[in-house]
């Protein structure tokens, strides 16, 4: 079988911008083998596969060019909106290896995702210091109003807060060390943020295990990050903030989050996404 494969970029209105991401809006009946060909051909760091169902719901499924993911967020963005174009704006309901996704997308082809419930833990003190030691950070540079925590909402993120977005800018790591530890923890990425204000946090978070250094988007994350700001007390009153992502890869990415009362009914992530033309 022969698949369409778009190229779209989440999370931004310029495809310069956001995380790339492949999208096949109809992969019944291609392989597992085929997918993950795809996805390592298309190079990006994650790729979605739409499977339709026969009660209109679709399932997903998303291979990273190394292997096959549980949940991405910014694919889901990524697929939904090139979804919408073709079939319209509305509502769908995502059937991932996590649980139940729904998506509502606008008459903008503004996408709004629901997460699966979250969960917020106490990140082991010993795994704090082993990152600060592969990020080449000191607690003293952490922000004391944000405990470093990990949460989930589709995927395990360690949070850790700067005390200064100079703190936040200078990144470089021990890929090869931070691969490993987050490979042992069950960790997708590592959400780094610094926060400016109550209404906005700026994040950068490596990727070693999607084979790159920093991924400019994370959607996963952000569903995350609201959920471990909730429990932290640290919410606006108007339980919404935005994240500014990428920026300092030269991909500027935009997530908006909305946090309700009942988190277990899942952290709303918002975005835009953009088809990328290639001559090929």
């Amino acid at each position: 079988m022969t698949a369409a494969i778009l190229r779209y970029s989440a999370f931004t209105t310029d495809p310069q911008g956001g995380n790339p991401a492949g999208v096949v809006l109809d992969a019944r009946g291609l392989s597992d083998d085929a997918m993950q060909r795809i996805a390592a051909d298309l190079g990006y760091s994650e790729t979605a596969f739409l499977l339709p169902r026969a009660d209109g719901e679709l399932d997903v499924r998303y291979f990273s060019p190394l292997a096959e993911v549980s949940f991405c967020g910014h694919a889901t963005i990524a697929a939904m909106v090139a979804y919408a174009r073709e079939h319209g704006p509305g509502d769908v309901v995502l059937h991932t290896q996590v649980g139940r996704v729904s998506v509502t997308i606008d008459e903008t082809f503004a996408a709004t995702l629901t997460s699966v419930a979250p969960r917020v833990a106490v990140l082991d003190a010993a795994d704090l210091d082993r990152l600060l030691a592969i990020l080449g950070w000191s607690r003293d540079e952490l922000d004391t109003a944000l405990a470093p925590a990990v949460a989930y909402a589709g995927a395990w993120h360690p949070v850790i807060a700067a005390a200064s977005r100079a703190r936040l800018a200078d990144l470089h790591y021990d890929f090869d060390a931070l691969s490993a530890l987050m490979a042992a923890r069950g960790w997708t990425t590592v959400n780094l943020v610094w926060r400016e204000d109550a209404h906005t946090l700026h994040a950068r978070n490596p990727f070693p295990p999607g084979g790159v250094v920093e991924d400019p988007a994370t959607g996963a994350a952000a569903a995350a990050l609201g959920a471990y700001l909730a429990t932290q007390g640290e919410l606006p009153p108007t339980r919404r903030f935005r994240i500014l992502q990428g920026h300092d890869i030269g991909r500027p990415s935009l997530l908006q989050v909305e946090v309700p009362v009942d988190v277990d009914a899942g952290v709303r992530v918002s975005g835009t996404a953009v088809e990328i033309h290639t001559t090929r």
